[in-house]
């Protein structure tokens, strides 16, 4: 009961599935393949040992979460902090720097 206050409070909409049908995980199982695609991607392009590959997801991740999808027209960072982000990636390996602005 408590969570479920939780979710109301920072209106988050739970979309629960039924417990053993995989054919329901569809959105998140493609997510899942487009995130390892885009690492195998930056690792095959890069000199760097196989330790690099949980950096390699943290930048993966701020990749998807500062593009806007086809859904909604913000950017996941935009709706949960209610501010744009410019990010600029440096060739510098996986190195980036992002400035906030309030836009």
């Amino acid at each position: 009961m408590v969570f479920k206050t939780y979710l109301k409070e920072c209106e988050i909409v739970s979309q629960l599935t039924p417990l053993g049908t995989p054919q329901c995980y569809g959105v998140a199982k493609k997510m899942k393949q487009t995130m390892l695609d885009m690492i195998r991607s930056m690792m095959s392009n890069a000199t760097l040992p196989k330790s690099f590959w949980g950096h390699a997801l943290d930048t993966v991740a701020l990749t998807i979460n500062m593009v806007p999808s086809k859904s909604v027209e913000k950017t996941p960072y935009e709706l949960w902090f209610g501010k744009s982000q410019i990010c600029l990636i440096l060739k510098m390996g996986l190195r980036s720097i992002c400035q906030t602005s309030d836009v």
